[in-house]
């Protein structure tokens, strides 16, 4: 981002269905070193398109990323996105892993997860919203109303 601020939706929130997966990743150092990271993988059908990763280091508070779910989906057997996150599946000594690429101004880091948690966990999301059908749980009268309750954050 630069100097201005990108507007933000206020998050659809409500009773939907979610689902979990707490996760132990490994966050690739440098060739041969890596550490420990607790995660949880979390999908809320209210949110159908969106997968969050909260990562646990010495914070209070996780870090929180959200990215698509067909972004994780494809990844899982091909290298995909741009931008801040990029997801790819492991080869070599990394075989039968996912590697998510995170990246911000601080930094970026690599995070090796096992392919079969994420598919496991992919597969109760697709349960909870099926995919292609994101469209019918998501709330735009909601929406709409949301953003007119928080004004107009673009302007």
């Amino acid at each position: 981002m630069t100097g201005r601020e990108t507007p933000q939706v206020p998050p659809q929130r409500s009773g939907a269905p979610v689902t979990a997966l707490d996760l132990d990743l490994r966050a690739l150092v440098c060739p041969g070193l890596s550490v420990r990271v607790k995660a949880r993988l979390r999908y809320e059908a209210a949110e159908p398109y969106a997968v969050y990763l909260d990562s646990h280091v010495d914070r209070a508070e996780p870090i929180t990323w959200m990215f698509a779910r067909e972004l994780l989906t494809a990844g899982l057997t091909r290298a995909v996105g741009i931008g801040d996150v990029s997801i790819r599946p492991g080869t070599g000594e990394d075989a039968g892993s996912v590697l998510v690429l995170l990246g911000g101004d601080e930094g970026s880091v690599v995070l090796r997860a096992r392919t079969a948690e994420v598919r496991s966990f992919l597969a109760r999301a697709d349960r909870l919203v099926p995919p292609g059908r994101e469209h019918e749980y998501v709330d735009l009268d909601g929406l709409v109303r949301r953003l007119l309750d928080h004004g107009r954050p673009w302007s």
